[in-house]
């Protein structure tokens, strides 16, 4: 093995064109670590954040954009006996999956399930990870709730639309055009809600109102979610793309019993990570394996073509997830 590898680093803050090629050497596995030799990379939401210089990498965590890839295990540390060289896993990172090679404990990697190709895998971790602790988790869907997903065509909308229909809720979606707005129905949402042209507070009040929100857009949003919610419900809350200060009548969430709530994935204990991937193969992994529920994905860039892969992700166009090929 050379002791050198292809990456992408974040030359300055900035927009797509100042992810730049470059070399560094291959990481070694710490004690509970494996590296894995990476096939395939997710492109997620988080890691342009990075690149413009609004989300840090945690104490530790490498450098390089990346928080999902799909590869063959190259090296273990000490400690680990869950997985050996060759085997085939998809991970989630702490960073560093703009790269040929990259380390992440052992405890969040979960093998390919049944029948899936690389690039499919690569596109799991980053968004089954976060809607699973979200939605089920953190905002505790149940059968028959009524559940408003915003951003339905994203990674995350495709993947809680899936799996929240799977699990007997009522899925609600919201989209930007009428072309997203199919492929989410396709996918198992009741209805789809086009934000252009109707207002999903009044399309959910007028069925009861949601008992789960999950909501990526924050800004004039947040409000507008508490009207949409019905008596007992629970907003959940995984990104700002529209900002995180708003005014809100806390009365609202007083008198009517709502619950308001939210996490980021990244920051979190490795623990803490480790427990979701647990239930992720216990519940999630036979689904993907029988077919029963599979990413979706939009398109593919080469390593190089990083800059090309987050302006097609910044331009809002996308349906499902976006990958680059690495090896």
């Amino acid at each position: 093995m050379t002791q050198d590898m292809r990456v992408i680093e974040i030359a300055q803050s900035g927009g797509p064109e100042v992810l730049t090629s470059a070399q560094r050497d291959i990481p070694a596995p710490k004690a509970g670590e494996v590296v894995i030799r990476v096939a395939y990379a997710g492109v997620n939401r988080p890691d342009a954040l990075q690149r413009a210089g609004l989300y840090n990498p945690p104490p530790g965590a490498s450098d390089l954009p990346g928080l999902e890839a799909s590869g063959e295990v190259s090296a273990v540390g000490e400690g680990v006996s869950e997985w050996k060289v060759g085997d085939q896993v998809c991970a989630l990172l702490p960073g560093g999956g703009y790269a040929e090679y990259v380390a992440t404990p052992a405890a969040h990697c979960l093998p390919i399930p049944d029948g899936m190709s690389m690039d499919q895998a690569a596109c799991l971790p980053e968004t089954f990870f976060t809607v699973w602790s979200n939605v089920f988790q953190r905002g505790g869907l149940q059968a028959g709730e009524r559940f408003l997903i915003h951003g339905g065509s994203s990674g995350i909308g495709t993947t809680a639309i899936q799996l929240a229909r799977h699990f007997g809720a009522r899925v609600f979606v919201t989209a930007g055009s009428a072309e997203k707005c199919a492929a989410c129905v396709e996918l198992g949402a009741e209805r789809a809600i086009n934000y252009r042209e109707e207002d999903y507070v009044d399309v959910l009040r007028a069925e009861g109102g949601a008992n789960l929100i999950l909501d990526m857009v924050g800004g004039d949003y947040l409000p507008r979610n508490v009207k949409g919610l019905a008596d007992d419900g629970r907003l959940v809350q995984i990104a700002f793309l529209q900002g995180p200060k708003v005014e809100l009548n806390f009365a609202q969430v007083m008198m009517r019993r709502l619950t308001i709530t939210g996490s980021t994935l990244r920051p979190q204990s490795d623990l803490a990570k480790a427990r979701i991937a647990a239930e992720l193969r216990e519940k999630v992994w036979p689904l993907l394996s029988a077919g029963q529920i599979k990413p979706v994905m939009d398109s593919e860039f080469a390593l190089d073509a990083a800059s090309q892969a987050h302006a097609r992700m910044e331009s809002s166009g996308h349906i499902g997830k976006i990958v680059l090929k690495v090896s």
